[in-house]
């Protein structure tokens, strides 16, 4: 996959560049083409790089960055916004979510939060992908793959168990997750049984640690551990406020 354009938008020099320098852009095939430090900047900075990412604060001078995610919606529809914002407010989830944004994090940030986020993003693109060109992958190996992992999430799995499955050398198919998606092998299990947890958490009374043998992991420890680096919370207060928030919906 070729590398993704990421702009970065903050009133705050300071922490663009820390972003710029503390995240390794290289380690998840991104770079950094641009900075922008209030909305009407931002505008143009998308509208002249027009970039695969943009990371966005909300509270920026002149345009906000919801205002600045709906304006740049009607130009670039497919453009993923990330949020990252100090504010911790439902109105505010509410409406980054009615406008599709990627994923909201606040600050400071978890940098391994947000890699799990950009890993997600790539995910999600080769799924859309996927699903927009359907007769290009019949029988490919790469779709096999990704079936059989759906098929067997309670398993053990590793590159190992699919090259005997496949009959394919483990660096190769470590390779093919890399080419095909733009992520590695254990960045793309990790993330879809982190979703097949979240699912389970809010639409069943299943205990964290059933939860957790449902999901591939033998020791609920090691999988609220997990859980927690992906989606900077526990099981358990992810099924908690997501309770809370459907409530004051």
């Amino acid at each position: 996959m070729k590398k993704m354009r990421v702009v970065l938008v903050d009133d705050e020099i300071m922490i663009r560049e820390g972003f710029k320098q503390l995240f390794d852009w290289e380690a998840h095939d991104c770079e950094v083409v641009g900075g922008a430090a209030d909305g009407m900047e931002a505008l143009a900075k998308i509208e002249e790089l027009q970039p695969d990412i943009v990371i966005m604060d909300i509270n920026i001078p002149i345009l906000n960055g919801l205002k600045v995610i709906q304006t740049s919606r009607i130009r670039f529809p497919e453009m993923a916004f990330i949020i990252v914002s100090g504010y911790d407010d439902f109105s505010y989830c509410r409406e980054a979510l009615r406008l599709q944004i990627t994923d909201y994090i606040l600050k400071p940030v978890n940098y391994e939060e947000f890699g799990s986020c950009i890993d997600r993003l790539k995910i999600a693109l080769y799924e859309k992908k996927k699903a927009e060109s359907p007769e290009e992958q019949n029988d490919r190996t790469i779709t096999g793959i990704l079936k059989f992992l759906q098929e067997h999430l309670e398993e053990e799995i590793s590159l190992n168990i699919l090259a005997a499955e496949f009959h394919l050398s483990p660096q190769y198919i470590s390779q093919l997750f890399k080419n095909e998606i733009g992520v590695n092998f254990l960045a793309y299990l990790t993330n879809i049984r982190m979703e097949k947890a979240k699912k389970l958490l809010i639409s069943t009374s299943l205990s964290v640690g059933e939860v957790s043998a449902q999901c591939g992991y033998g020791d609920y420890r090691v999988f609220t551990k997990a859980f927690k680096k992906a989606e900077g919370c526990t099981p358990s207060q992810y099924r908690r406020d997501f309770y809370i928030k459907d409530m004051s919906r």
